[in-house]
């Protein structure tokens, strides 16, 4: 609990995590915002297609404030100290203090699920308000099961940077990879067109717990199930990557 609390208390401390709060918090609710603009009136007039997506898509294309969190989480430990603190890295001094690596990550990765759960909550909030402010009577239902959907969503894309940065212990690739891939066309999109197998990449299936597109592959339940095993590997390869590495290089 101790390492988990220091872990919380580290997040918070770095500059860079209020953008990702500021990010996570409204950018899905100005997403929803614009998207029931511009469809209000074919809402109006009954003939939308697109209903069931209203608010959602902001819940599913915000994620980058999670992002952000999962990757500063990992990438923070390996940026170089003043030089009146030695002119190491933080990770030797967060490795003297908690002694299990094991434990280090697993208090880390609890302390962005934990702070990743906040936010998704924050959205959700500002996304219902926003969605309901423009179409009022017309705004479709929010369901508490695709909003445990899109919290898991949530959480588990921030488990996803945070495992991609221990193995790259550097933020510019996963931030560039999974901000990418969280825009309006995916690359995860772009390859379902090719392939069935596309359907099976994370962020794809767990777009399937929340997301009732017409283009739904998999159940919530079976989505959420494969973006789960995607996070569970890549923790278990990223701990015995880390575990085995010598931090110093």
């Amino acid at each position: 609990m101790r390492a988990f609390n220091a872990e919380l208390s580290k997040l918070f401390s770095l500059p860079g995590i209020w953008l990702a709060f500021l990010i996570g918090a409204f950018a899905p609710a100005v997403i929803a915002t614009l998207d029931s603009t511009a469809q209000k009136e074919g809402i109006i007039a009954g003939v939308s297609t697109r209903l069931s997506e209203v608010g959602y898509i902001g819940l599913a294309l915000g994620v980058q404030g999670v992002i952000i969190l999962g990757v500063l989480a990992v990438s923070s430990e390996y940026l170089t100290e003043s030089s009146e603190s030695g002119g190491g890295n933080q990770i030797t001094t967060s490795l003297t203090v908690v002694s299990s690596r094991f434990h280090f990550l697993l208090a880390k990765a609890s302390a962005v699920t934990v702070i990743s759960f906040q936010l998704c909550i924050v959205a959700i909030l500002t996304t219902v308000s926003a969605t309901n402010l423009i179409l009022g009577e017309y705004a479709p239902a929010f369901e508490s099961s695709r909003l445990i959907g899109a919290v898991c969503y949530w959480i588990f894309t921030a488990l996803l940077a945070f495992g991609i940065t221990v193995l790259t212990k550097n933020g510019i690739i996963p931030l560039a990879v999974l901000m990418i891939n969280s825009s309006v066309v995916t690359v995860s999109y772009l390859l379902s067109k090719v392939t069935k197998l596309a359907f099976y990449l994370p962020d794809k299936a767990g777009l399937d717990m929340f997301m009732f597109t017409s283009d739904r592959f998999h159940t919530p339940f079976t989505g959420g199930l494969i973006m789960f095993a995607w996070v569970a590997v890549l923790f278990i390869v990223a701990a015995i990557v880390f575990h085995r590495r010598d931090v110093t290089s």
